[in-house]
């Protein structure tokens, strides 16, 4: 080759047919995901698609390149979660309320009740490998042609099933009810078409009936129940069908509630009251537990730094061992622990006071041991962390503090927990907002027990706000998915607020330690 001859640049065509078919892909994702019913998530998809297609054409977009994937993956999965949730807490979407209108209409005219006086016995002959059907009729009987009663599968629609008139065809001897049950299924899978057009299904072990709509449909919306007659319109603001007397019909439809959940929270009394409760628990139990645990991991990291200690090494390894095992499976041991009849505490301070305490049973015991095992848990982290600031403090101030007789307790006031408190208060406020969301030592320890008496929603005693939260969407308050997104978002603002003070220690004590 001539050496003057330019070098020819490598094609682009690889690139941008892979870039056109990981668009059509992402459309097509869209689509699906729009189709189903998520329009929230098929918008966020199609935006980052559209951020993607962008930042990997354009030349102006280099550096975005490589910040893309984490920028995508915080969208599509801090970004939407956090945005649905709070979407979520201005519905009503509850365990009653899960389908949209469209759905909960349907679901409502598919139900259907017999037509009276359609009910026919029936009789199951074996032919073989097959079965033949015996209808009683008015006067006669019907059967059908042999038939392979197989299960349906899930979401198929009825076998469609001629009847003839019996004319006297011979029919083995009918199979006893025990034969019948195992093939219910394939029962229930038929559609029976009589000779006057009847179409009949099964309705219970012995008869198979004609089934009409329960609910008819009339032209300003409302349904009617064919057997009471009673008229039912959609009503908006509770998110179902609703009788001029006030009954309802299940399943309810969601609705756009506005900010009813928040009123809910902050001025309805029944709910109020239980809900400052449990938020000023919350703030004093991760406050209590930031204290007594940096308490104690500073006293013993100034201790296991006292240079006369011998087995330092040792020391430092049983300390840290709390931190070492799973906290599931510590809490789990102090709930054995601190059982009242069983526990070896209750033995120990039964052999030397002669008391029994129920540990579980009265509020402040229970949130005393929640505390107590809390601290166990925390203090070895703040332990090693305290340490590692102590052995960063020069040791020339010592010196000169020894050097003009300052003692222990003059050396922590002046040199030590001055210089260590700035790079530590930053932790401790991350430490305050996990406690903050404490929920795995609350639901495994306590589960938010004993329970607060006259509230409208369950609470307890040491219920904290997300394990409150738990309760209410997922317990004895009927899954209302609304209602605990907005406490969600409630908390969420506060733990944001915490962050951002979080943040501002953090930069005060960077501009202090440049200067």
């Amino acid at each position: 080759m001539n050496p003057a001859t330019p070098r020819r640049a490598p094609s682009a065509w690889p690139a941008r047919l892979a870039g056109t078919a990981a668009t059509g892909i992402c459309l097509y994702a869209v689509f699906l995901v729009h189709a189903a019913g998520q329009a929230l998530l098929a918008l966020t998809l199609l935006l980052i698609t559209a951020l993607a297609l962008w930042t990997y054409t354009s030349a102006r977009t280099n550096a975005l390149r490589y910040l893309f994937p984490g920028v995508a993956a915080a969208a599509l999965f801090v970004i939407f979660p956090m945005l649905y949730t709070v979407g979520i807490g201005f519905t009503n979407y509850s365990s009653q309320n899960l389908l949209d209108f469209e759905a909960t209409r349907a679901y409502l005219l598919d139900e259907a009740v017999p037509a009276p006086d359609s009910a026919r016995a029936f009789t199951l002959h074996a032919e073989g490998e097959r079965f033949r059907l015996r209808l009683e009729s008015d006067g006669g009987a019907w059967v059908s042609a042999p038939l392979t009663l197989h299960s349906p599968a899930p979401g198929a629609t009825h076998t469609e099933v001629a009847l003839q008139p019996a004319d006297g065809a011979p029919l083995g001897a009918a199979l006893p009810l025990r034969a019948v049950v195992p093939r219910l299924e394939g029962l229930r899978g038929l559609a029976l078409t009589t000779p006057d057009g009847a179409r009949l299904t099964l309705i219970s072990l012995r008869e198979f009936a004609q089934m009409l709509p329960l609910y008819l449909a009339e032209a300003d919306g409302a349904l009617v129940d064919r057997l009471t007659k009673t008229r039912y319109r959609p009503n908006d603001d509770t998110g179902f069908y609703t009788s001029a007397e006030g009954t309802t019909l299940l399943p309810g439809y969601r609705v756009n509630v506005g900010w009813r959940h928040y009123a809910t929270i902050f001025s309805e009394g029944k709910f109020r009251e239980p809900f400052l409760g449990v938020f000023a628990w919350t703030v004093v139990f991760s406050g209590l537990t930031v204290v007594f645990t940096a308490g104690l991991g500073l006293l013993l990291s100034v201790l296991l730094n006292w240079e006369a200690l011998q087995f330092k090494g040792a020391y430092r390894l049983v300390l840290f061992l709390p931190y070492a095992v799973p906290g599931f499976i510590s809490i789990l041991v102090f709930k054995g622990l601190f059982n009242q009849n069983l526990g070896e505490i209750n033995f120990i301070l039964d052999g030397l006071f002669g008391i029994r305490p129920g540990w579980f049973s009265d509020p402040l015991l229970a949130k005393v041991m929640l505390l107590i095992v809390n601290v166990w848990l925390g203090f070895p982290y703040m332990m090693v962390l305290c340490s590692g600031l102590i052995k960063s403090i020069p040791s020339d101030l010592y010196e000169a503090s020894a050097v003009a007789g300052a003692g222990p307790l003059t050396n922590f006031r002046a040199i030590t927990l001055p210089l260590i408190m700035k790079p530590l208060t930053p932790l401790l406020i991350s430490a305050f907002a996990f406690n903050f969301n404490n929920f795995v030592l609350i639901s495994l320890l306590t589960g938010g027990r004993p329970d607060q008496l006259d509230t409208a929603l369950p609470a307890g005693t040491t219920d904290i706000l997300v394990s409150y939260t738990w309760r209410i969407a997922f317990q004895d308050a009927g899954q209302q998915f609304g209602l605990a997104s907005a406490i969600s978002t409630v908390i969420f603002l506060i733990v944001a607020a915490v962050t951002v003070l979080q943040l501002r220690f953090t930069r005060l004590s960077a501009d202090d330690a440049k200067r």
